[in-house]
């Protein structure tokens, strides 16, 4: 077996593939692409398959290329909806494709001289040089309604079933769009693979069938699974519904390491075969160590480790575990002084706050200033929590002799009050 889809195949990420694949990647160093579609200013983790299945590809000596969809963004991709996108404006979506495109550059080798470095292109810079007349007498003209009626994608949209409510000629052609990249690609970059999630599987083959008619040329397909969790709920969304994004601005670093890390043991099972580069023989081990002790998470803990690494570098991964203690009661007061505001601020989201000018905090009584925040009704409130040590400052326990000095502040601006264990306050200096 080719070693490239016998990596996919132990690691769970193979669903299927056209014959001939394999000898394909056997005979040559081969050039793929997979497509992005730009719907945001950033990728989600949920692309993360993608990026990481092109990453394999390079790494077993092969040539991946990016796509982002500049064009096909502006009409949008049918397979899998039940509704028309909203089409973007020009000026958003230009946006949109200069943030993926920088985003994608961090996970692949666009360096050196080799063969095999990768390459980005945008499917706009070609598509936007054609007329409709052109499309539909050179490419149109090569594939049938009837092939093009007989995609999954289409018949569901078109039957009704399932809630689908039609689609519109411009998400009709998606498919010809798409096929037409692969074409363009095949001529001009050398490509004999689009690769992509199982639900592409219909558009990767129109533009296999239209290399096939158009250009008499032989082309490949080759997918992998979507990616759900163990219990068969949907992957990569908070329980509110909002995307985890590889944009730090958009979901922090802490935030995306707090989502691997609470991955239940079934899924972190599957997820460190799916998202990190660990050799079988160390996902072995790990996951034999880990059910010695499933208490300590030490496989959720190497997942979240080489996800965030792999995703924000290695700086904000220590920045996030050293949150994470921080929450969890495994740190010191100094820890806590020196953190990140924002990450500070977004660890403790919701707490309750209360400004002071500065001067009004510092060298005052504890039992006097948990009363005035209101943290605590009174100071004979006050008095008896602290008797019975049941009151933190900064994580610290302290007594009725506590006053705050300039050194106590996180930040420069932040004590963080807190009665047994799960009862917090923020008092911020101004």
């Amino acid at each position: 077996m080719n070693s490239f889809i016998e990596e996919l195949k132990w690691r769970g990420l193979f669903a299927d593939m056209m014959p001939g694949t394999d000898a394909q990647l056997d005979k040559e160093m081969t050039t793929a692409y997979i497509g992005f579609d730009p719907t945001a200013d950033s990728l989600h983790i949920g692309s993360l398959i993608q990026i990481k299945i092109l990453a394999h590809f390079q790494l077993h000596g092969h040539k991946p290329i990016a796509l982002v969809g500049g064009a096909t963004g502006m009409i949008g991709d049918p397979s899998g909806k039940s509704s028309e996108r909203n089409l973007l404006d020009e000026q958003t979506l230009n946006h949109y494709v200069d943030c993926l495109q920088n985003q994608l550059s961090r996970f692949l080798n666009f360096e050196g001289n080799g063969e095999n470095k990768a390459e980005l292109v945008n499917n706009y810079d070609w598509m936007k040089k054609i007329s409709f007349l052109d499309f539909a007498k050179n490419v149109g003209k090569n594939i049938t309604v009837n092939y093009m009626m007989a995609k999954d994608s289409v018949k569901k949209r078109l039957t009704g079933d399932s809630g689908f409510d039609g689609m519109s000629f411009t998400e009709f052609t998606y498919q010809l769009i798409q096929g037409y990249d692969f074409l363009h690609l095949y001529q001009n970059n050398g490509v004999k693979l689009q690769m992509g999630g199982s639900d592409q599987w219909g558009n990767i083959t129109t533009g296999t069938e239209l290399i096939r008619r158009k250009a008499q040329g032989e082309a490949f397909a080759l997918t992998v699974p979507l990616i759900t969790k163990a219990d068969g709920s949907k992957f990569g969304k908070s329980e509110s519904g909002e995307n985890y994004w590889l944009d730090k601005k958009k979901t922090s670093p802490y935030k995306f390491y707090q989502f691997w890390l609470n991955a239940t043991d079934a899924d972190a099972e599957r997820f460190i075969k799916f998202y990190t580069f660990l050799s079988k023989e160390d996902i072995d081990s790990l996951i034999a160590e880990h059910k010695t002790a499933e208490h300590e998470r030490k496989l959720q803990k190497k997942l979240a480790e080489e996800v965030t690494v792999w995703v924000h570098g290695r700086e904000e991964y220590e920045k996030a575990v050293k949150a994470s203690e921080i929450l969890f009661g495994k740190s010191t007061a100094e820890d806590l002084v020196g953190i990140d505001e924002d990450i500070f601020l977004e660890i403790f989201d919701g707490v309750p706050q209360k400004e002071m000018p500065k001067e009004e905090i510092l060298g005052k009584n504890i039992s006097d200033l948990l009363a005035e925040t209101g943290f605590l009704k009174s100071k004979s409130e006050a008095a008896r929590e602290l008797k019975g040590n049941a009151i933190s400052v900064n994580k610290e326990k302290i007594n009725d002799t506590f006053s705050p000095e300039e050194n106590h502040f996180i930040n420069g601006k932040y004590l963080l009050l807190q009665k047994g264990k799960k009862n917090y306050f923020i008092l911020k200096a101004i």
